[in-house]
């Protein structure tokens, strides 16, 4: 136990050579709305062709292509950020060459507080900003890879209840994971807590459940 828990500390604060991974999105917009599909993340060492794990979290943040492409015509080099590094530390610790991130909306908004702002303005438009609908099911079936780990971390803010619902019902099954705050059926914790030590955490209780897949 105290060797894996000292492979662990070691691989999470050596850092992630992000040279080591394509990452790639796929990027659009809706009027004054800029949007993220997926988003991959995949190993260049590996010729894996097909996702060997999933992970769902809020929305996009700040995420955007490399070459400011938002046409939605083709998939892109995207720019990497913090919260990508730390899916990758759990792919490595864990074997995984090739993960899909999908959100349960495509807005590209880093500040949560204005996120939320946005979504009752979108629906009143028909502007249908969640992969998790009814009316994009054919999308979420060409993107989301059955049979294979699914990391549930969009956070923990009752307001995302209706939408984690949604996500729930569609890919529920023995291979989803995720930190579960107590008491709140529909609240997993984002990979990036407000502080090191949550983030340290999370790294550790998610890889925690990923072992028990092998």
């Amino acid at each position: 136990m105290i060797v894996i828990l000292m492979t662990k500390a070691k691989i999470y604060l050596k850092g992630v050579d992000i040279n080591d991974y394509t990452i790639t999105g796929f990027y659009y917009s809706v009027g004054e709305y800029n949007f993220r599909k997926y988003l991959n993340i995949k190993s260049i060492k590996d010729s894996c062709g097909v996702p060997d794990l999933m992970v769902i979290m809020m929305n996009p943040g700040s995420s955007s292509p490399i070459n400011e492409n938002d046409n939605g015509r083709f998939e892109t080099e995207a720019k990497p950020d913090v919260t990508q590094k730390q899916i990758i530390r759990v792919m490595e610790l864990n074997g995984y060459k090739y993960a899909r991130v999908l959100n349960l909306s495509d807005l590209r908004e880093p500040k949560s507080s204005c996120f939320y702002k946005e979504i009752a303005p979108m629906d009143s438009n028909g502007i249908n900003h969640s992969l998790f609908t009814e009316n994009r099911a054919k999308e979420f079936n060409k993107y989301f890879i059955n049979g294979i780990p699914v990391i549930y971390a969009w956070g923990v803010n009752y307001r995302l209840r209706k939408f984690a619902k949604r996500a729930i019902a569609l890919t529920k099954n023995e291979n989803s994971i995720g930190w579960n705050k107590p008491g709140h059926e529909y609240a997993f914790y984002h990979p990036l807590p407000r502080t090191y030590k949550k983030q340290k955490e999370w790294y550790e209780i998610i890889n925690k459940k990923l072992s028990e897949f092998k």
